[in-house]
């Protein structure tokens, strides 16, 4: 139950972008809504002040345009009634006709020829069926004057101004006759005249029709009786109303594309950062503790996360420091360990034999129930001192390591004559065996600079392993010589080939050339680490040779005084 319950959560990624789009389609949709309503509602009112002026503004040229016609028809009549006779009244109307403007027929009528007209007064008419306009004013109780005005004439002069709008202009005449039009169309005639009202209001401009965005207007004329239509057509309405929607909306619609464009790339730039804190963390979990965090910084990098991203690389590398060191100390406790198990090794195996010989000859020269002489007195007692002087050196041995490890050792250099050093280290050991050592140093050879009991140690170790390493009944060559400013001390012996792979690793602590298991050497397997710490502490440098063809060299070069 509990699963069917829990809430997935989104990444953050998932989440930006719902946020994003949840941030601007809503707000964009909203405002697109009122937006296009604002801008519907004033181009609306806008078209219906348009409308309302146009029907003004066409009854005011239409009212003008009659009042003209009425003045120049008045002062046709003055004119007439200082004419005698009615010959010369006909030739007068006929040069007005001739010079007028808008005049087509101008002539005179009596009162039994106005029974087709309303009224015997002054009036003006628009006649569809004729496409004229009719202007009757009387001259006395007999006589009357009838103008004749051009449809297309009126025409001209009253739509002339709005010759390029769109808009349907209609002039009616009495029982709603069509007399003139701008853009007429038959269909949308009809349909205004379904619509338009019964009782229409005089001399004022009105608003009919039951579609808001395509407003109608009349203005009702009662002299002469006229009424002037103003019609918004649909192409307008799309023009203007429906245009601007599509625009405003085409607007919003673009503006949120750049938003979400601009947003998304921040939000994408922003993701790539977080992204990468993310990596660090999980490599640091799994113990790379050398993983950085790498920010795309620049100025909308948030100052949080460059700050985030510093701490916690100081943090690893504290955490990577701290790493390091624990891992050197476990290599050195395992060095530690190493060396601890090797050297109870070594004094277990080592130190048994040269104890075990003291004790015995020791106990030889404590007992009463013999007699011991001389000769064997001082046989044992060499015995013993040789024993004891090798416990002596294996303690050194073992003593030095430390100084050479931590490069402590305390060496007094001087100028050491070569041949007096190999010659006590040759002292030292001619006891050890029964050996042919071959010494080959010129009386000239010049000093180097070293210390004189280090430098002998060297020698000793050196010369006692080649007797140990060596076949038997072999010779051991010690030679000198100059090479680029150096004295090169080489110490060879005979002895099986060592492939180079392990020849440098004899340098190693406790490393024997015989098998730990099968020994047939005696050694602490220091001699060669000990000789190599001596060598480097006093500015020299030491190498192993060995050839197929059974020969073993240590070549040890110092600097000369």
């Amino acid at each position: 139950m509990k699963k069917h319950l829990e809430i997935k959560h989104l990444k953050i990624v998932e989440q930006m972008i719902f946020v994003l789009l949840l941030a601007v389609i809503v707000p964009t949709t909203v405002s697109a809504f009122i937006v296009n309503n604002i801008n519907q509602h004033a181009v609306r009112n806008e078209l219906q002040y348009s409308a309302l002026s146009i029907t003004e503004s066409i009854a005011s040229n239409l009212e003008s345009f009659a009042e003209s016609g009425q003045d120049e028809l008045k002062q046709i009549i003055t004119s007439l009634r200082h004419i005698p006779s009615d010959f010369e009244k006909e030739i007068y109307l006929k040069d007005i006709k001739k010079t007028s403007n808008f005049i087509s027929e101008l002539y005179l009528v009596s009162k039994n020829e106005t029974d087709k007209y309303e009224k015997w007064e002054d009036y003006s008419k628009l006649n569809k069926e004729e496409k004229n306009i009719e202007i009757f004013q009387k001259i006395d109780d007999t006589r009357a004057v009838m103008a004749i005005v051009d449809v297309n004439v009126f025409d001209r002069q009253i739509f002339n101004i709005y010759k390029k709008d769109d808009r349907q202009i209609y002039i009616l005449g009495k029982e709603n006759k069509l007399v003139a039009a701008h853009n007429y169309n038959e269909k949308d005639f009809e349909k205004i005249i379904q619509v338009l009202p019964h009782n229409l209001v005089p001399d004022k401009a009105q608003l009919f029709g039951k579609i808001k965005n395509q407003p109608m207007a009349y203005f009702k004329i009662t002299d002469p009786d006229t009424t002037v239509i103003v019609n918004t057509t649909h192409h307008i309405t799309k023009t203007t109303i429906n245009t601007a929607r599509s625009k405003i909306i085409m607007a919003l619609c673009l503006s949120a594309l750049f938003i979400i464009f601009v947003v998304g790339l921040y939000t994408y730039y922003l993701y790539i950062n977080v992204r990468q804190l993310f990596k660090a963390i999980m490599a640091m979990s799994k113990g790379n503790y050398k993983r950085k965090i790498r920010l795309l910084t620049s100025v909308f990098t948030p100052h949080e996360m460059v700050f985030l991203a510093q701490e916690f690389n100081s943090m690893a590398d504290e955490i990577n420091n701290t790493y390091r060191q624990l891992r050197h100390t476990n290599k050195e406790l395992k060095r530690m360990d190493e060396f601890r198990s090797n050297l109870i090794d070594t004094v277990s195996h080592e130190f048994r034999t040269p104890l075990t010989s003291i004790k015995g000859y020791t106990s030889r020269l404590q007992r009463q129930d013999i007699e011991l002489d001389e000769e064997t007195v001082q046989k044992s007692l060499k015995i013993i001192k040789n024993q004891t002087d090798r416990l002596s050196r294996m303690v050194e041995d073992l003593l030095v390591i430390p100084d050479i490890e931590g490069a402590k050792l305390n060496l007094n250099l001087q100028n050491v004559n070569l041949s007096d050093s190999v010659n006590d280290a040759i002292l030292s050991t001619k006891h050890k065996a029964q050996r042919e050592l071959i010494v080959d140093i010129p009386d000239d050879f010049p000093d180097v600079i070293a210390d004189t009991d280090r430098l002998e140690q060297v020698i000793i170790n050196l010369i006692e392993n080649a007797y140990k390493y060596s076949y038997e009944d072999t010779p051991i060559y010690v030679k000198a010589l100059l090479s680029d400013n150096q004295a090169v001390l080489k110490i060879t012996n005979s002895y099986d080939y060592i492939p180079p792979e392990k020849l440098n690793k004899l340098f190693g602590k406790f490393i024997r050339i015989d098998d730990k298991t099968t020994r047939t050497t005696r050694g602490t397997g220091l001699g060669l680490f000990i000789v190599k710490g001596l060598v480097l502490a006093m500015n020299g440098s030491i190498e192993l040779e060995s050839t197929k063809d059974n020969t073993f060299g240590v070549v040890v070069k110092l600097p000369i005084a």
